[in-house]
């Protein structure tokens, strides 16, 4: 199975988490340039695909180990590459629409595309979110049809079924209309379009999903009560796979609960006021300075007026009062680095991701005409976020 996109910069999707780890797994390649991870997790499940089909395909073969395992292995193997599949159709047409993609993981229950921003518009969101499902579905379609023509039975026509058979698997599962699976996607999509908010659609798509995951546990009871016994592996990968898609559900809703509060910070508002000093001077006449002007942070200029530096505001308070006159201003800075200049008029995502892309404890706020507008602190930042 696969389960939809992720965005990590809040996150599935396509959306933080013990899955966005699974890159940190073997690299395998990089299709299209991306970058796909196999977390160690896979090998268990390969091992358990392999020993559960191990007895269908020595009973059409008629072949004992160790080829009827070989060939129950190979099944595991095309089942991951129809999500790895899956997966690359999201990533692709995601790039195809200026959604950056980080890597692919392909872990215990699936596989996830790690999309760094959420898509803008309802339609971004489902072209992104149906890609994975149609292609797998295209392939499954495909397979059926060549199935007429090879014929059978034998290794090539086992294993072509295997291969047609995990398509529409991983494209059938897929379309259940709950988050965080593709179907639950489109839903989302779907109410966003109508009703004009994101945050609805993902409420709406989570229950479904939620409402799903329990069907799902509930299963094996159902099949109990109708006289038919679940193995103690049905019943595993019922829970397993209930469990999984109730913790994305409850996920997508905290992250798009981030989301609507991103709009909220806004690096105008949370800019403190700079005074401007030189390297050499004491940091005690600095503070002064800055109390007798209302400013509470400091960028460090060259003797051209141009900022240069920007003081760390932990560095300061870190300096006993006692020491601030013998320690100059310019050992408590940290030179400017392009990303840590960035425009007053940004805000919500767009903040998010510049103070991302350089970390730092404070930036350089200018406005779009270039003038200094003042210091933005990290700190304030997550402060306003939490308050928020």
């Amino acid at each position: 199975m696969s389960d939809s996109q992720r965005d990590p910069g809040h996150g599935n999707s396509q959306g933080d988490d013990g899955q966005r780890n699974a890159g940190t797994g073997l690299l395998i390649g990089r299709p299209f340039g991306i970058p796909v991870y196999v977390s160690p997790s896979w090998f268990i499940v390969a091992a358990l695909i392999t020993v559960a089909f191990e007895p269908a395909v020595r009973e059409q073969l008629g072949s004992g180990a160790p080829f009827s395992y070989l060939v129950a292995f190979t099944f595991a193997v095309l089942l991951y590459a129809s999500v790895l599949v899956h997966e690359l159709s999201h990533s692709v047409v995601a790039r195809c629409l200026g959604l950056p993609v980080r890597r692919i993981s392909l872990y215990l229950l699936g596989g996830v595309s790690e999309i760094e921003r959420e898509p803008r518009t309802p339609g971004q969101e489902f072209l992104v979110a149906f890609a994975g499902p149609l292609l797998s579905l295209v392939l499954g379609g495909c397979g059926i049809l060549a199935l007429q023509v090879v014929e059978g039975p034998g290794v090539g026509y086992l294993l072509l079924f295997e291969l047609t058979f995990a398509n529409l698997l991983v494209g059938g599962f897929n379309l259940v209309p709950g988050l965080p699976l593709d179907g639950g996607r489109v839903l989302r999509a779907a109410v966003w379009k109508l009703t004009g908010r994101s945050f609805t659609g993902t409420v709406v798509a989570a229950w479904v999903g939620r409402a799903a995951a329990l069907v799902i546990i509930a299963l094996p009871a159902l099949a109990a009560l109708a006289g038919r016994s679940p193995g103690l592996i049905t019943l595993a990968w019922a829970l397993l796979i209930g469990s999984f898609i109730w913790m994305g559900a409850a996920q997508a809703v905290r992250h798009a609960r981030i989301r609507e509060r991103l709009p909220l910070l806004r690096a105008r508002t949370l800019t403190r006021r700079a005074l401007p000093v030189s390297a050499d001077l004491p940091l005690s006449e600095a503070l002064r300075r800055a109390g007798e002007v209302g400013a509470n942070a400091f960028v460090v200029v060259d003797h051209e007026d141009k900022p240069v530096a920007v003081v760390s505001g932990a560095a300061v308070a870190a300096v006993p009062p006692q020491r601030r006159p013998w320690v100059q201003v310019g050992h408590l800075a940290r030179t400017l680095e392009p990303g840590m200049i960035i425009s007053a008029e940004l805000s919500g995502e767009r903040l998010i991701a510049a103070l991302r892309a350089v970390p730092a404890t404070e930036y350089l706020v200018v406005e779009p005409t270039g003038e200094v507008f003042g210091v933005l602190a990290a700190a304030d930042v997550e402060r306003a976020f939490v308050k928020s």
